[in-house]
């Protein structure tokens, strides 16, 4: 090799240096300043109370083929009593909902000759915002069973209709109470937290009043009138 290209392979060798040199103090410096932030999760919890109820029921008659028109008529029957039953309770009939008739067929468990049975079914669902008044009735039918009306609740389920306007609000104070966090660790390592980076909503948390039952998912508890919200959020701040 001749001295012009040891020259040449000299002045190579360097650029490539300094390049790597520059780049290497490039990767350092962002390395640090994405260091140089926290991330905390903030949270908070508000009392509601729910102002919807909706109520699910229904009533219902075993037939056999040979009996059915009857048991038809019958159905129609009960419809009048339920709906007697509910005009004297003051529901109205806009928050009433009724199914068809339903007709399934009962499973015979002994495998006997006796005649094939069906269940008709007819269920009903109440939806209003006066909860004491509905909670009250669906504890209190006998009405119905003294009418010889086979009349069931299957379920009594509350919600709470301003969730999406509550969890705008909640999430201001959820941010605060991750900025709190991380001035406490920030504090503690002699540094200040400055401007908000970066924010993410968790789930929404329905929950029973003092309960701990959270979900990855969001939970929605649907049993009890008093509920708490929670809501969090994930935070990042650049540190000072």
């Amino acid at each position: 090799m001749d001295s012009k290209s040891s020259v040449t392979l000299g002045i190579i060798i360097g650029l490539s240096l300094m390049i790597s040199t520059v780049i290497g103090g490039y990767s350092f410096y962002k390395v640090r300043s994405l260091d140089n932030t926290l991330g905390v999760t903030g949270s908070t919890t508000r009392a509601v109370k729910s102002d919807l109820v909706k109520w699910q029921s229904g009533f219902s008659r075993i037939v056999t083929l040979d009996n059915l028109k009857s048991g038809y008529a019958q159905m129609a029957k009960d419809k009048q009593i339920v709906d007697k039953f509910f005009k004297d309770n003051g529901i109205d009939d806009k928050d009433i909902t009724v199914s068809a008739v339903q007709m399934n067929q009962n499973y015979n468990y002994n495998q006997n000759s006796e005649p094939t049975q069906y269940t008709l079914i007819q269920n009903i669902q109440v939806q209003s915002a006066d909860i004491d008044k509905i909670t009250a009735l669906a504890k209190n039918i006998q009405a119905l069973i003294d009418a010889g009306v086979i009349f069931s609740t299957q379920s009594v389920d509350y919600y709470y209709t301003k969730l999406p306007d509550l969890r705008v609000q909640l999430l201001g104070d959820a941010i605060k109470d991750a900025k709190a966090r991380a001035e406490q660790i920030a504090g503690a390592s002699g540094k200040k937290v400055g401007s908000l980076k970066s924010a993410a909503s968790g789930v929404v948390q329905v929950l029973q009043p003092n309960s701990t039952d959270v979900s990855d998912y969001g939970s929605y508890d649907t049993q009890t009138i008093d509920k708490e919200v929670m809501v969090t959020v994930k935070a990042t701040f650049v540190l000072n």
